[in-house]
């Protein structure tokens, strides 16, 4: 990754999934996951002293394969996310004037869920190997929270 991008911020609405077809013409398919995601800039107000948000910014976020999944699946508007991926440019059609007009988008690594506004979290099954169970080498649900 050229540009490293870390965020945190707030969904716009809920995560869309898109499948698109494979250009192998295999007729496998991809999925890519699109959100917009509000990263709001927080510090000292001057007038107040106390902290708060003084800014932010707006970006579109995609993530592929089996994450774009997942975050289509249990992100919903207002979630709080963690964002790391590479910031990159993309040229787009404005609908009002026809003109080409560069967009920043981030391309997406990995999106984490921040615990914030969460109520609940269920956990499915662990899948490990037999190997595993029968020497009783833990997994991550056998570690206390």
């Amino acid at each position: 990754m050229q540009n490293l991008f870390i965020g945190k911020g707030n969904l716009g609405d809920s995560p869309t999934l898109k499948r698109i077809p494979r250009k192998n013409n295999s007729g496998e398919e991809f999925s890519v996951c699109s959100m917009r995601v509000y990263f709001g800039r927080y510090g000292v107000d001057q007038a107040t002293g106390e902290v708060g948000q003084i800014g932010g910014f707006w970006r579109e976020v995609e993530i592929y394969g089996s994450k774009a999944e997942a975050c289509a699946q249990f992100l919903r508007k207002g979630a709080r996310v963690l964002v790391i991926g590479e910031e990159r440019d993309f040229f787009a059609k404005d609908e009002t004037t026809n003109a080409e007009v560069q967009v920043i988008k981030i391309v997406a690594e990995d999106v984490a869920l921040q615990l914030t506004r969460i109520e609940s979290i269920t956990y499915k099954q662990a899948n490990r190997p037999a190997a595993a169970r029968d020497q009783d080498i833990p997994s991550d649900e056998d570690v206390p929270v």
